[in-house]
C-alpha cells in the first residue's frame, strides 16, 4: 500500500474513528485501526460492539490494506506539520513520512481482525444539525452508572414523522422531539442507544447534512400510538462519508411520557443568558451536598449557595413569577445541565414567528460550538427566556424554553401541549428538587 493524503484531513478523520477504539481490548488486535486504500482511503475500527468508518480523499499509488495501532497513529498524525503525509507498507511495517518527520509502526495481524458488521435496514433520515443539537440536550441526563445499563442509554422513540430522544438517571429526565423522515409512513419503533456512542456520532453531525439512521425492527405490526418493543441488534448512523455502528442496549426504557406532571402550582420566566451565568457563578461555592437555592420575589429571583464555614454566594436576576411556593432548591450540576440544554438555539418559536438570525452557535455534545441556525433561534444577543415550573420541593420541576418576543401566555408550552402545536421540536427537562436547609 502506498498513499499520499492531506495531514489535516487525515488527522481529523483518525481522531473521530479512534474515539471508537476500546480502552481495554479483550485481544490486542482490537486496538488496531484498519486502513483500506482503493479509490480513496477508508479508516475503520471494530471491537464487536462499536464500529466506526470514515472515507477521505487520498492519492493512491498502490492499493492495499493494513492494521496499525489506532491511538498511536492518531497521536502521531496530530503532531505532524501541516504538510502532505505519505504512508507506505513494507512487509510487516508501516512507514509514515511528513516533511522531515519519519515514523515506522509495526502492523497488526490482519487475519485476526474482525470483519465490519453489515449495515442494518434504513429507518429514516434527519438533519444533522437538528439531531446533533438534540443529542447535546438530552445526552447529559443519561446515567454513568454501568450497573443499570438501561439508564446509560438514550431512547430513540419513533412515531411517524416525529423522533423523540429521551434519557434519565432517575434524578432528571430530558426529552427532545425533532421532525424526521421515516422510510415507512407511520413507522413506530424504539431503540436504546449507548449515550457515549451517540455523543461520538454527534461530533460528525453538521446542519444541512442528512443523517441516516438504520436499525433492526422491533415488534412487528406496531401502529402509531402503540408502545413499541425495543429494537435489538445494531444501530447505524451514516453522516456523509462516515458511519458509526453500535450494539443496542437490551431492555425497555421507562414510560417517560407519563412522568411529566399535567399542571404546576408555580411558574417563573427568567432571561436565559443572565440566569444561567448567575447560577454558574453562584455554584462555584457549592459542594456536592450543597444545593442552589432560588427565592422568587416581585420582579426578581435571588440565587444563593453556600458551603458551611467556607463560602457563600448571592446574586439577583430579573424574573416573572407567579405561584404560592416562592422557594425551590436544586443540585447545581443538574440545574445547570437543564438550563444549558434548554437554552440551545433551534427550539420552536411556539406560536410566534420571527426572522432568522445567521451566525449563531449551537452547543455540541461536548460543549464545543457548531455553526448553524434554524428558524427557532433568537440571535446571539437574545437567547430568550427559560421557564421553570414547579409545585413543591417534594415534586419534580420542569425547565423549558420560550422566546423573549413572545407573550407569557402565547409562549406557554407545557407537558400537555400536543407536539404538533409546539412545532414538533420541544425540549423538556424534568428535575427532582432538593430540600434546602432552613436559614437561621
Amino acid at each position: 500500500m502506498k498513499i499520499r493524503v492531506d495531514r489535516d484531513v487525515l488527522a481529523e478523520a483518525l481522531g473521530w474513528v479512534a474515539r471508537a477504539l476500546p480502552t481495554r481490548p479483550v485481544v490486542p488486535v482490537l486496538s488496531g485501526l484498519r486502513l483500506d486504500a482503493g479509490t480513496g482511503l477508508t479508516l475503520s475500527c471494530f471491537d464487536y460492539a462499536v464500529s466506526a468508518t470514515a472515507q477521505i480523499e487520498a492519492e493512491v499509488g498502490e492499493p492495499g490494506t493494513v492494521i496499525v495501532p489506532g491511538r498511536l497513529l492518531a497521536e502521531i498524525t496530530r503532531s505532524l506539520p501541516a504538510l502532505a503525509v505519505e504512508v507506505a507498507t513494507d512487509a510487516d511495517t508501516v512507514n509514515l513520512t511528513c516533511g522531515s518527520a519519519e515514523f515506522t509502526l509495526f502492523a497488526l495481524p490482519a487475519e485476526e481482525y474482525p470483519d465490519l458488521p453489515a449495515a442494518p435496514p434504513l429507518a429514516g433520515v434527519v438533519d444533522g444539525g437538528v439531531l446533533g443539537a438534540a443529542i447535546s440536550q438530552v445526552g447529559p441526563a443519561a446515567s454513568r452508572d454501568d450497573t443499570l445499563p438501561m439508564l446509560t442509554g438514550v431512547c430513540l422513540d419513533i412515531d411517524g414523522e416525529t423522533l423523540t430522544l429521551a434519557a434519565t438517571d432517575r434524578y432528571r429526565l430530558a426529552v427532545r422531539e425533532v421532525p424526521w423522515q421515516p422510510v415507512q409512513p407511520g413507522l413506530r419503533a424504539a431503540a436504546l442507544v449507548p449515550a457515549r456512542t451517540l455523543a461520538d456520532a454527534a461530533r460528525a453531525m453538521t446542519p444541512g447534512v442528512p443523517v441516516s439512521v438504520a436499525f433492526g425492527p422491533g415488534a412487528p405490526g406496531a401502529r402509531p400510538g402503540d408502545e413499541p418493543r425495543p429494537a435489538e441488534g445494531m444501530i447505524s448512523f451514516g453522516i456523509g462519508g462516515r458511519q458509526l455502528t453500535t450494539r443496542l442496549i437490551g431492555g425497555e426504557f421507562i414510560r417517560y411520557r407519563s412522568r411529566f406532571p399535567t399542571e404546576f402550582g408555580c411558574r417563573a420566566d427568567v432571561p436565559a443568558g443572565p440566569f444561567t451565568e448567575a447560577v454558574r457563578r453562584v455554584s462555584l461555592v457549592a459542594d456536592r451536598a450543597s444545593p442552589v437555592r432560588l427565592t422568587f420575589g416581585p420582579g426578581r429571583v435571588l440565587i444563593e449557595a453556600q458551603t458551611e464555614g467556607r463560602a457563600r454566594a448571592v446574586e439577583t436576576v430579573p424574573a416573572d413569577f407567579s405561584g404560592t411556593e416562592p422557594v425551590i432548591a436544586f443540585n447545581p450540576h443538574y440545574l445547570l445541565d437543564g438550563l444549558v440544554a434548554a437554552a440551545v438555539p433551534g427550539q420552536p418559536r411556539s406560536h410566534a414567528e420571527g426572522p432568522d438570525n445567521a451566525g449563531h452557535k449551537d452547543a455540541g455534545p461536548d460543549g464545543a460550538g457548531k455553526d448553524g441556525t434554524d428558524e427557532g433561534s433568537t440571535g446571539p444577543g437574545d437567547p430568550g427566556l427559560l421557564r421553570i415550573e414547579f409545585t413543591s420541593p417534594a415534586k419534580p420541576a420542569l425547565i423549558t424554553r420560550v422566546t423573549a418576543e413572545t407573550g407569557p401566555e402565547e409562549a406557554r408550552i407545557t407537558s400537555e401541549t400536543p407536539p404538533e402545536e409546539s412545532g414538533g421540536a420541544e425540549f423538556r427537562y424534568l428535575v427532582v428538587p432538593l430540600r434546602a436547609p432552613v436559614r437561621s
